[in-house]
């Protein structure tokens, strides 16, 4: 199984975050966004979207990060990342797409680069741009877990799909420089998550492509 992917990604970091967890071995192939190499005709062949992660097995390919992580609760089904109970499933994906539905796709690398290529913004402006989303979307966020959280984690002490969305999001946050003071439960969640070896080898990094 090879799993297409870029160090800085979110959406890959969820996905590498659900294989580590799952015990699942793959091969990492580099696709470095800032070279467009996603743009090239050999990898649009593999994925029209032109994105990361993408995910290619023996019968299965795979280009958004919910969906594999699905697939794999499927194929390996311990640990489960998403609860098969209504009530816990619901509250999971509820968590889960206030941050890949809301937050990340207004943060995406095509859309930073869209500003800059067609309003001429400034490296200050992308910034204040991604940091005025992080803050709206993590407002509700933390309303969420501060209403709902159960355990030491978002719901219930073992990471779930929540914990594969917040922490990759939070970490490219913090080294944009966004100020999570105000979420201190968000914060308390992705700490503790970052003593687990699981989010540490899937961590931005630890990848064979890691530029500082």
């Amino acid at each position: 199984m090879t799993l297409h992917n870029y160090f800085n990604s979110s959406t890959s970091y969820r996905v590498r975050i659900a294989m580590k967890l799952k015990g699942v071995d793959y091969e990492s192939i580099p696709v470095n966004l800032r070279k467009d190499e996603n743009c090239t005709p050999e990898y649009l062949a593999l994925n029209a979207a032109g994105g990361v992660p993408l995910l290619v097995g023996e019968e299965i390919t795979l280009h958004q990060s919910i969906a594999i992580i699905d697939w794999l609760d499927h194929v390996v089904p311990e640990p489960r990342l998403i609860p098969e109970e209504p009530f816990q499933r619901a509250r999971t994906l509820e968590l889960s797409f206030a941050i890949a539905s809301d937050i990340h796709p207004v943060n995406n690398l095509r859309i930073l680069k869209y500003l800059t290529r067609t309003f001429n913004a400034t490296d200050s402006q992308r910034a204040q741009w991604y940091q005025h989303w992080i803050h709206e979307g993590f407002v509700s966020v933390e309303s969420l877990l501060r209403r709902y959280r159960q355990g030491s984690l978002c719901f219930g002490d073992v990471p779930t799909l929540a914990e594969c969305c917040l922490v990759p999001q939070i970490t490219n946050a913090l080294r944009v420089g966004c100020d999570f003071s105000s979420f201190p439960i968000s914060m308390e969640i992705f700490e503790r998550c970052m003593t687990m070896r699981a989010f540490l080898e899937s961590a931005p990094a630890a990848q064979p492509d890691y530029v500082p």
